[in-house]
């Protein structure tokens, strides 16, 4: 059997990529690799079709140890701890997407628990793209994790399959629940979206879209026309197609996209917002099935199983630790802190630092700070991205990244435009690399200027990691809509309000239910 994103001969490849990408010289190990009869990390899938013999799996591990050996790259332009990371956004330069750098004010006013971020405005965008205008659980508290499929406490007790009953009140508590569920929502919309097309290259996507006459994309994908020629050139992903094409979609199937949110919530249930990084851990060991982990998830789940403890758990032998992984798993820490960017980011950190590092980190201390900022309700798309990229250390690669798909979003009305400059110059890193995926969610929110399936279209026409990108567009997107009615009844009629995980007790929940429970996790202190 072969284990994905496990095998040392698939790992040593991976970590070859991650050192030259870190400015590491790799070169002596790979050699030694090429010399042994080594081949590359697989491009696509997690793993080679054929075990390595014993003598080259053992060189392979060999080489990942003395990889990790490498000097460093700068921790002045990409620190690892939180106390480095606020004081470079603290201190550091913070350019403008479209100008000259800026210097924020303070990030926290405690290196170890920042208070508030800096809310730096819209960007001025010229010309303006085709779009519309303009720690342990508290005493007495009792977990709410559903009991059933769909289900709250016993005293709740709504239907199973609606959610709670509607609440009378409309004040700021009924708001909060709207822009939540259309937040799940949109998160949902943008993973299934991006699902059939998952792993195919860019003009694989393109030329779907097109031979079914929906490009620009602007509606579910559908081999209704699609010349026979096309689809065998270009197959839907597998695993996804079944349940994922606008002609099969019956609610919301399951994905890693919406698991982790799922995981988020139970992990906030169970211990509050003081969590910590090994409450993370334990709660991964009871509830995650391990193979529904991948990429550095599952490099960490391994080596928990190892005894290692954290952050060891993101370092050892982890070439994916600056992949997408964290930044999926950090909108629940914005949802729970709406107009609180800086206490997002801060559980963003505690949750990330489980399985990655660096870039990685700072994927999901941006989402999280920009879902903060969206789901107060007081911000529009632009000043919620810059708001995300003051989080980011401004030195750092993803926060050059992000400012060049903003500033490209804002000068190009062609959105291809902008992929294809996206694609030349950060194409290079793997396609699910956290650097150039949030470069394209920084790019494709921009552009669409805060609609939503303007949002999520351009995301996961955008290519690499389509499922996640959507999912994190549209999560943002929804937010900002207010109330699942402006997301539209031609992409939520088809979820049926209906989510199918592994994750347990959460199997067939509605997402008005979870919009509830999250709620009361954002009441909570």
């Amino acid at each position: 059997m072969r284990l994905t994103w496990a095998q040392p001969e698939d790992l040593v490849g991976h970590e070859l990529r991650q050192a030259a990408e870190d400015g590491r010289d790799p070169a002596p190990a790979l050699r030694a690799w090429l010399a042994a009869g080594g081949r590359p990390a697989p491009e696509r899938a997690g793993s080679s079709p054929t075990p390595a013999p014993p003598e080259l799996r053992a060189l392979a591990t060999r080489l990942l140890d003395d990889l990790a050996q490498l000097p460093p790259p700068s921790l002045i332009d990409e620190p690892r701890s939180w106390p480095d990371i606020t004081a470079a956004c603290r201190t550091g330069p913070l350019p403008d997407a479209d100008g000259p750098p800026t210097r924020p004010g303070p990030v926290g006013s405690r290196t170890d628990e920042p208070r508030s971020g800096p809310d730096t405005g819209r960007p001025e965008r010229n010309p303006r793209p085709a779009g519309r205008s303009g720690g342990p659980d508290r005493a007495g508290q009792e977990l709410l994790r559903p009991a059933a499929p769909g289900r709250l406490r016993p005293e709740q007790e709504p239907d199973p399959r609606t959610g709670p009953e509607p609440d009378p009140r409309t004040g700021p508590e009924a708001i909060l629940r709207a822009r939540l569920e259309a937040a799940w929502l949109g998160r949902a919309v943008g993973c299934l979206l991006g699902k059939p097309v998952e792993k195919l290259p860019l003009e694989g996507i393109r030329a779907l879209a097109r031979g079914a006459g929906n490009w620009p994309l602007n509606d579910w994908f559908s081999e209704r026309g699609v010349p026979p020629e096309l689809l065998a050139a270009y197959p839907w992903n597998r695993r996804s197609a079944p349940t994922s094409l606008a002609e099969n979609i019956d609610g919301m199937p399951e994905d890693d996209d919406l698991n982790y949110p799922l995981l988020g919530l139970l992990l906030l249930q169970r211990h509050g917002k003081g969590f910590t990084t090994a409450d993370v851990a334990r709660l991964w060991l009871d509830e995650l099935p391990a193979g529904r982990t991948f990429t550095a998830e599952r490099i960490a789940y391994r080596n928990l199983l190892l005894g290692l403890e954290p952050p060891a758990t993101a370092t050892h032998h982890n070439p994916f630790r600056e992949w997408i992984g964290a930044l999926i798993r950090a909108d629940v820490h914005g949802w729970t802190n709406p107009g609180d960017p800086a206490a997002a980011a801060a559980q963003a950190y505690r949750d990330a630092a489980l399985t990655h590092t660096g870039n990685g980190v700072y994927a999901a201390l941006f989402v999280a700070a920009a879902t903060a900022t969206a789901a107060g309700g007081r911000s529009d798309v632009h000043t919620a991205l810059r708001t995300g990229l003051a989080f980011v250390p401004p030195r750092s690669r993803l926060a050059e990244a992000v400012r060049f798909g903003i500033r490209a979003a804002g000068r190009e009305t062609d959105f291809d435009l902008v992929v294809d400059r996206l694609h030349a110059r950060y194409g290079h890193y793997h396609w699910v690399h956290a650097v150039p995926n949030t470069a394209l969610i920084a790019a494709a929110l921009t552009h669409a200027d805060g609609d939503f399936t303007r949002s999520v279209c351009r995301a996961v026409s955008g290519g690499w990691d389509t499922d996640s990108n959507g999912a994190t567009a549209g999560a943002l997107a929804g937010l900002l809509t207010g109330s699942p009615d402006g997301i539209g009844h031609r992409w939520t009629a088809p979820l049926k309000n209906r989510l199918a995980t592994s994750v347990p007790g959460f199997d067939g929940i509605g997402f008005d239910t979870l919009a509830h429970l999250t709620a009361q996790e954002a009441a909570r202190s």
